[in-house]
């Protein structure tokens, strides 16, 4: 069994918790872009103790993903799993900032165990140092994770080839984004091959994917300025002509509760 929360998907911070193999297996975290008393609160409200927490794996630099990771771990002791290129830009912003943490250093091609779970980074296109995404393994169970990546490469989708649930950034509309008020160069930027995926773009990888695997999809990452709940469900329809029964949106305030992963007989 694997399962997974967020405790806040967005651009004001994102962590999602996943649990893998029952309350005695593997507890580990993708980012923790809230503050640090924030998130042992909302780690608590999911019935879970902060100090059970393994491991923290880190996508990309972003404040919105790292900003409380490193104070998280010296809370919890949790070791902290990122890419040589994020320990650089991270280390380039502050000499102390890994100060006190245990870190363990990745590959963005290597697979490596975590306990009882095997995690397969893959590199994404996105405007940061070493980027990664991951796949959790346990068993015969993928739990696919894909936020903060500017375009859909064929690495990124055969990396999350028969996951049994994901987790997947629908960030902005592209008419919304257009017609905002943010500078053009901010617009650039989450518009870009190395910004931010669209609903149009994310709702087409959803359709070239096999559903009948698929035990719950996450909408994740949606801009509060430049998106929207109907928007994401519209992109949805146009792409599959449906909106599936296991599709969920995470929110900034709330992120999702949990959602179980079972192997199927």
């Amino acid at each position: 069994m694997i399962r997974f929360t967020s405790l806040g998907s967005g651009s004001e911070g994102n962590a999602l918790l996943i649990e893998a193999g029952g309350p005695r297996g593997t507890r580990l975290m993708i980012d923790c872009g809230l503050p640090v008393r924030q998130a042992l609160a909302r780690i608590e409200a999911r019935g879970i103790d902060p100090k059970g927490l393994d491991a923290i794996l880190v996508t990309h630099e972003h404040g919105d993903h790292i900003g409380g990771v490193m104070g998280l771990a010296r809370k919890t002791g949790a070791t902290v799993c990122l890419t040589r290129g994020t320990h650089a830009a991270l280390h380039t912003r502050s000499a102390e900032a890994c100060n006190g943490v245990t870190l363990r250093l990745i590959d963005s091609h290597d697979v490596f165990e975590l306990g009882c779970v095997e995690i397969r980074p893959f590199p994404v296109p996105h405007d940061a140092r070493e980027p990664v995404q991951y796949v959790v393994a346990y068993g015969e169970l993928r739990l696919g994770v894909l936020t903060d990546l500017g375009m859909l490469t064929p690495h990124v989708e055969r990396s999350l080839e028969d996951c049994d649930g994901l987790v997947l950034e629908f960030n902005h509309d592209p008419d919304l984004l257009a017609q905002s008020t943010y500078p053009d160069s901010l617009k650039q930027r989450i518009a870009g091959r190395y910004g931010h995926l669209c609903n149009r773009d994310a709702a087409g990888f959803l359709a070239r994917l096999s559903l009948d695997r698929l035990q719950h999809v996450v909408a994740a990452h949606l801009s509060q300025s430049n998106n929207s709940p109907e928007h994401v469900l519209t992109a949805v329809r146009e792409a599959i002509g449906v909106v599936p029964d296991c599709f969920y949106l995470a929110t900034q305030a709330e992120g999702f509760d949990w959602l179980t992963l079972q192997p199927t007989l």
